[in-house]
């Protein structure tokens, strides 16, 4: 069975969601405290999947996501680099990204280069929406075509289907500087956008979330484990495209797809 690992913390409240996206996708969840994953982070080389949930990590004290990132930093990075070299695809929704980015694996090195031994200096963040207010609502949801993220390639939308809700109040992406931006461009890690017109907290380049060189790992601001099925859609009742698999699963069942696919070259490997 494939194994998704989702590490938990004080103050995470979307981690049940985040279970019931990978169940549905045909995974086995198992929620694990970051406590207990500092001291074994040999946990981590079980996993198929890994996800970083959503909400308020500690309180969001300091800034969103710090303390947990910074306490990832000094434990778990390198288990988590070690993962993403076998090929475990990571997700990171809301806080989860805003962890990531902190941590430093998001957006990681660039293409061609190995991740460093000690984790970088964030080139990206995510600062409090240019309203100034925590916005909760829908949001229109754009696949750059270029994209290499296992998460959103290749996904089918439709214009019913084509938005995802979001809720935070610093979700705002800034690069570093316009090259950062370009070159993530470039390499295909702009992994979704807000619509021009749909823009709700002001990120640079419209962009909603990116993923590293490798496609694996993938952070955004939207909740996509909270469009599983169409009757969680505010406007379900009037669509007609309800065969068809919701957005935010389908994403799920990529990164799944993705897992078995890796595990079974990784079997072949072995018995070579």
């Amino acid at each position: 069975m494939t194994s998704a690992l989702i590490i938990t913390a004080p103050g995470i409240n979307c981690d049940l969601e985040l279970a019931e996206a990978f169940h549905l996708a045909g995974a086995e969840p198992q929620l694990v405290h970051i406590n207990k994953l500092m001291r074994n982070p040999s946990l981590i080389d079980n996993a198929d999947l890994i996800g970083f949930p959503g909400g308020f990590s500690y309180g969001d004290a300091v800034a969103a996501g710090r303390i947990m990132a910074n306490l990832m930093r000094a434990t778990l990075y390198g288990a988590l680099v070690e993962a993403i070299r076998r090929g475990v695809p990571i997700i990171a929704p809301c806080n989860g990204f805003q962890i990531a980015v902190q941590l430093g694996l998001l957006p990681g090195p660039i293409p061609g280069s190995d991740w460093p031994q000690t984790p970088p200096s964030p080139t990206v963040s995510l600062a409090q929406n240019t309203s100034a207010r925590f916005i909760d609502r829908w949001v229109e949801f754009i696949v750059p075509s270029s994209t290499r993220c296992v998460w959103t390639k290749n996904l089918d939308t439709t214009p019913e289907g084509s938005c995802i809700p979001i809720a935070h109040g610093e979700g705002r992406f800034v690069p570093r500087d316009e090259e950062t931006l370009q070159e993530l461009e470039e390499s295909g890690q702009i992994a979704c956008r807000y619509g021009a017109n749909d823009n709700p907290n002001g990120s640079v380049g419209d962009v909603m979330g990116i993923c590293d060189a490798s496609g694996l790992v993938f952070g955004l601001m939207p909740h996509p484990e909270r469009f599983l099925r169409w009757t969680q859609h505010p406007q379900w009742t009037r669509l007609e495209q309800q065969t068809k698999v919701p957005l935010g699963l389908q994403m799920f069942n990529n990164a799944v797809e993705h897992a078995k696919q890796n595990n079974t070259s990784n079997c072949v490997e072995g018995t070579a």
